[in-house]
């Protein structure tokens, strides 16, 4: 018993950056955290959030220890390109989500076109 404490006790947290409807849906599910620092794993964009709130926020969750995951709205994603393109370890994964209001679109997906490029038609037959 005491060993599966303690290997939880290393788990990584899920980071989200997304709209209201997302971040509540994930929320609601448990992955609300703060740090020691009390920072959150967490951003809501709204309409009056900046392009430099949302760049920012994603590269402190790319330097948290703590992290595995960042989810985050692929039409969020879009307006940060450049630094999730940029991003090249596997910890934390960066993974495109949808949104209610934007649907997911697969080439816009800076991860499915890396795993694209890795395999060609052959492999699979």
């Amino acid at each position: 018993m005491t060993r599966y404490f303690a290997m939880a006790g290393r788990g990584k947290l899920i980071a989200v950056i997304g709209d209201e409807d997302t971040c509540t849906g994930f929320l609601l599910g448990g992955i609300g955290e703060l740090n020691k620092n009390r920072k959150p794993n967490f951003l809501v964009v709204e309409k009056d959030t900046s392009i430099t709130e949302i760049e920012e926020t994603f590269k402190s969750f790319l330097a948290r220890n703590d992290i595995g995951i960042i989810l985050i709205n692929q039409f969020i994603a879009e307006m940060i390109r450049h630094a999730i393109d940029g991003h090249m370890q596997s910890i934390p994964a960066v993974l495109e989500i949808p949104s209610k209001e934007h649907p997911y679109d697969a080439s816009k997906d800076s991860i499915l076109r890396r795993a694209k490029g890795m395999f060609c038609a052959e492999d699979f037959r």
